[in-house]
């Protein structure tokens, strides 16, 4: 069985503390006959085989029943808690999963025995006394099931189901759905991407890298969009990392070694097929007028600005900047390459250092106009990276390790972090969010409370936070009841995904992601 025990296991565990069983814990239980369903059951489009289910839907006088496992229950939005004190409480929730078919290798008898068990039952903070219910919620193979009247179903849940006698019982929740993708089963092995209503995944055969797209509505019209020879000579490297930029689909790639090999660039364009753009060390950024490289070949240079004019060939790229200064590093203990860059308008916003590089003024935030060339120092003190939201300025400092905003020409500084703050932060809807990591190597996620001690989000560790739109998408580390869970611009929890997931690509308005069991990929909606 995958991932989540269903609801027994939390019975269990209450049960062992008590000293009784799962089943002397429901006191005086009726025994009733039960029988499998004849006829097909769909759970939100999902065919259930019930005949090798290891928690089959039931038929009791009648009535439909459904199993409460861990999956099913979410699978429909609802959420389950057990406690020896106020027993078991159902109620609707912002939660998903995908379908789990619990299948089994033996086939289910077509009738067998179940009980009416005697505990406290809420339904929507309503309490349910299951002795005197026309239909009662019954316990089968050590699970709780629930009868599909349309009392509850219909007036508790708001699940739409529908009945007929050649299709049979379809029941629909309006909880958010985890749709699989219909895509090959290696296109989960490397990075995926979802734009503009296509997949896009990579095949690796033999010792060439395909990327291919396929239409969301009809992945089996998959067309190519780039291919590479991988280089053999230090290894086969077939990672490949899709990333969007400024509203633009670009993929990335290394070739050869560590030294003499290269990091390159692409961009997918608007007929689907992809151009290289950038080769080597460096960082780029992409304006209107032109783009900005930096370039970050090791041991680090300075004057390593270079300026393309929007139409230009590469070879006409000029210098800019103050030629005294290494752009785009932080400098410590060592040298690590800075992403921070970013242009508004006609200046770029960068992390530089004097060159060659002494003790004093490192790692300061600095403006060029990339039509004057002017230079100026705007944030002057260590700052570890920094990033532009909204207009503002926010940036990381060495000395401290808090979050801290100014204007963009750095005065009215203010510090918002009572925390030392990881490499993610973002401002939404006014309110500022971001990453810390304890002493045992956790990451949290935090609202800065200004004034005000921070809150603290999520009891969870998380891996990774994504913005998409005024939402954080936020995936927990693996081994929790959750993989990922969407937070509001205010910090609220909106949607909890029960399935444990290997990665995460946010795009616009929707996102995907990859089984950390079997790296399927879903399209959450």
């Amino acid at each position: 069985m995958k991932g989540k025990k269903p609801l027994w296991v939390g019975l269990l565990v209450v049960c062992l503390s008590t000293g009784l069983t799962p089943w002397q814990s429901f006191a005086a239980e009726q025994s009733v006959k039960v029988t499998l369903p004849e006829f097909e059951v769909k759970l939100n489009g999902n065919d259930v085989e019930n005949q090798y289910r290891q928690y089959p839907l039931l038929v009791y006088k009648d009535i439909t029943y459904f199993p409460m496992t861990y999956y099913d229950a979410r699978l429909l939005g609802l959420q389950t808690n057990w406690s020896p004190d106020e027993g078991l409480s159902i109620g609707k929730d912002h939660v998903a999963s995908s379908y789990m078919p619990y299948k089994t290798s033996s086939k289910n008898a077509k009738s067998f025995k179940a009980t009416i068990p005697n505990l406290e039952i809420t339904i929507n903070n309503k309490t349910v006394n299951n002795a005197q219910e026309q239909y009662p919620l019954l316990s089968y193979n050590d699970v709780i099931y629930f009868p599909l009247t349309w009392r509850f179903a219909h007036d508790e849940f708001g699940w739409q189901y529908e009945w007929e006698s050649s299709k049979g019982l379809s029941i629909q929740s309006d909880n958010a759905q985890l749709i699989s993708a219909a895509l090959p089963a290696f296109a989960g092995d490397n990075d995926v991407a979802l734009f503009k209503d296509y997949y896009y995944f990579v095949e690796t055969t033999g010792t060439k890298n395909e990327v291919f797209r396929a239409p969301v509505q009809d992945t089996s019209h998959k067309e190519l969009v780039y291919s590479y020879e991988l280089d053999t000579s230090y290894g086969l490297n077939k990672n490949l990392k899709f990333d969007i930029r400024d509203g633009e689909l670009w993929f990335s790639y290394h070739s050869g070694g560590a030294i003499m090999g290269s990091d390159e660039y692409c961009k997918v364009n608007s007929d689907g097929k992809a151009t290289q753009e950038h080769r080597g060390y460096l960082d780029f950024k992409n304006s209107p007028t032109g783009t900005l490289t930096i370039r970050q070949f090791v041991p680090p240079g300075g004057n390593n600005l270079s300026w393309i004019a929007s139409g230009a060939d590469a070879a006409s790229g000029i210098n800019v900047g103050d030629p005294n200064l290494i752009y785009g590093w932080h400098i410590g203990a060592g040298y690590s390459s800075d992403r921070s860059t970013t242009i508004i308008g006609d200046n770029a916003y960068v992390l530089a250092s004097t060159y060659p590089v002494g003790k004093e003024n490192l790692n300061r935030i600095y403006r060029v106009n990339l039509k004057t060339n002017e230079t100026d120092k705007i944030i002057d003190t260590e700052v570890s990276h920094f990033k532009l939201v909204n207009n503002k300025l926010y940036y990381v400092k060495d000395e401290d390790q808090s979050l801290y905003v100014s204007n963009l020409d750095g005065t009215g500084e203010q510090k918002l972090s009572h925390n030392q703050v990881g490499n993610w932060y973002d401002e939404i809807g006014g309110e500022v969010y971001y990453t810390s990591t304890n002493a045992v190597g956790q990451i949290h996620l935090y609202k800065s409370g200004k004034t005000q001690e921070d809150k603290l989000l999520l009891n969870e560790s998380i891996d990774s936070v994504q913005r998409m739109n005024e939402q954080l998408i936020c995936k927990l580390t693996p081994g929790g009841d959750y993989g990922v869970k969407v937070l509001d611009a205010s910090g609220k929890v909106q949607l909890a995904i029960a399935d444990q997931v290997s990665r995460v690509f946010v795009n616009q308005d929707q996102f995907i992601l990859v089984s950390a069991e079997d790296q399927s990929i879903k399209l959450v909606k």
